[in-house]
């Protein structure tokens, strides 16, 4: 069974479903090696399945750039770099040179790195300093909670008229839903999930793949 998984399926329809897809390959499991070495913070790696369904998006939207909030050890850079376009790039926007030295070398095991830049600096500079005619084809946020309206604001008037914006963890372990969590990131969330729902900018459908996916797609 995979440590990286779904939270809201069972362990063994989890395992069924992975079996029932193609397998990662030695460059994915060795970036999900290196990553569980982290401990605790492990557990910020996408799921596998939500890797794989990123790449997939990203092959049907054939993004010219993709931007990417929150890079950790790269798994989700990994799957979308892979899918690119001959012509396509990916920003990724990260503020630790620590875990992003695990993306790069995993980048390079891949033949991607060419494809990528990467900025070490706060996500949000980072996207107010694209010029005013930068036109995103593909964003993944996955970082800060507090910062994911931010972000949002920032991307969706950005977003090509057949971009996809994919965001994580919007279930946050069914804590969404509980009137007793109160939390800074919780709270963050449920206004994030508030907002988009809410927005005639967008149409927008949340999964329950990995810890809640929230696909938004502009009108």
């Amino acid at each position: 069974m995979s440590t990286h998984r779904s939270f809201f399926l069972a362990d063994d329809l989890y395992d069924y479903m992975q079996s029932h897809s193609t397998p990662a390959d030695k460059v994915r499991l060795s970036l999900s090696k290196a990553t569980k070495e982290l401990g605790p913070w492990a557990r910020m790696q996408v799921a596998d399945d939500q890797a794989a369904l990123l790449a997939a998006l990203v092959a049907a939207v054939r993004p010219t750039l993709a931007v990417e909030i929150g890079t950790f050890t790269g798994s989700s850079s990994l799957a979308i770099a892979r899918s690119l376009p001959p012509s396509g790039r990916l920003l990724c926007c990260d503020i630790s040179d620590e875990w992003t030295a695990i993306a790069r070398q995993h980048w390079k095991a891949a033949g991607v790195e060419d494809r990528i830049d990467l900025v070490i600096a706060p996500a949000i500079e980072t996207l107010q300093g694209l010029s005013d005619d930068t036109v995103v084809d593909f964003a993944f946020v996955d970082a800060d909670k507090t910062g994911y309206l931010d972000y949002y604001e920032e991307l969706v008037p950005r977003l090509a008229p057949h971009g996809l914006l994919a965001v994580d963890n919007v279930l946050w372990s069914g804590r969404v839903l509980d009137p007793e969590v109160d939390d800074e990131d919780t709270l963050a969330l449920r206004r994030f999930n508030d907002r988009v729902v809410t927005d005639d900018r967008v149409e927008v459908v949340m999964l329950s793949i990995g810890d809640g996916l929230t696909l938004v797609r502009r009108t």
